[in-house]
């Protein structure tokens, strides 16, 4: 993100002017809506979603963090998933990997999630309510990561050190080769200077049939 931008973001009579030249920018590089491609996250590579099985994968790859080692660590309230931190093997960048189990999305426990808004009280773009069912946790170098349920809605919350985009929200469309899968939202720093991130929110419709269709072959 360029110098330029972050100044002007910090003067409130030209922070949504700033935003929208921005926007622009980022959608005339990276391609737009009919193109399939997907904005730059500044310092992230990615995110990237890949449906194995029976299970959603999602890869970042955060370039500026350098760590010694890794560890796998278990979701709550969802039993079969789990997120991975681990020493990217293609950077010097650090690879925040999770895997979501289709059975854990729709199964009954996350069913009874409170619903939550984004970290630092600010609604959910896209969700007509503002708030999902969620669920959230904290682990090594990333605090309040969030994973959200709707009826036809996965969101995952990844939490980001620094954007300087105060008070600024970005939304796009979020595509899986040429293929819109849901929207991708860059989200700057909230009114105390904190809860910076991008929130990836992927439509289960088609993942829900899937997982339907192979409950269907058990009987």
């Amino acid at each position: 993100m360029n110098t330029t931008f972050v100044k002007t973001l910090r003067n409130p009579k030209t922070a949504i002017t700033a935003l929208l030249i921005s926007l622009s920018v980022i959608l005339t590089s990276c391609g737009s809506g009919t193109s399939g491609k997907n904005f730059n996250i500044p310092g992230v590579d990615g995110p990237n979603v890949v449906l194995l099985g029976d299970d959603i994968l999602i890869n970042v790859v955060f370039e500026n963090m350098t760590i010694e080692g890794g560890a796998r660590y278990a979701i709550p309230k969802y039993p079969n998933s789990y997120v991975e931190i681990a020493p990217d093997l293609e950077s010097e960048g650090t690879l925040m990997a999770f895997s979501v189990s289709l059975d854990d999305i729709f199964g009954d426990s996350v069913k009874r999630l409170d619903p939550l808004t984004l970290p630092g009280g600010r609604a959910i773009p896209g969700v007509s309510s503002g708030t999902l069912p969620a669920v959230a946790f904290s682990i090594e170098k990333f605090k309040n990561v969030a994973f959200y349920i709707g009826p036809q809605i996965f969101g995952v919350w990844i939490p980001l050190k620094k954007l300087n985009m105060p008070g600024a929200m970005i939304t796009t469309r979020f595509y899986t080769g040429s293929k819109r899968v849901g929207n991708l939202s860059l989200v700057g720093e909230d009114a105390n200077g904190e809860n910076a991130g991008f929130f990836l929110a992927l439509t289960v419709s088609s993942y829900q049939e899937r997982l339907l269709k192979r409950q269907a072959k058990r009987y």
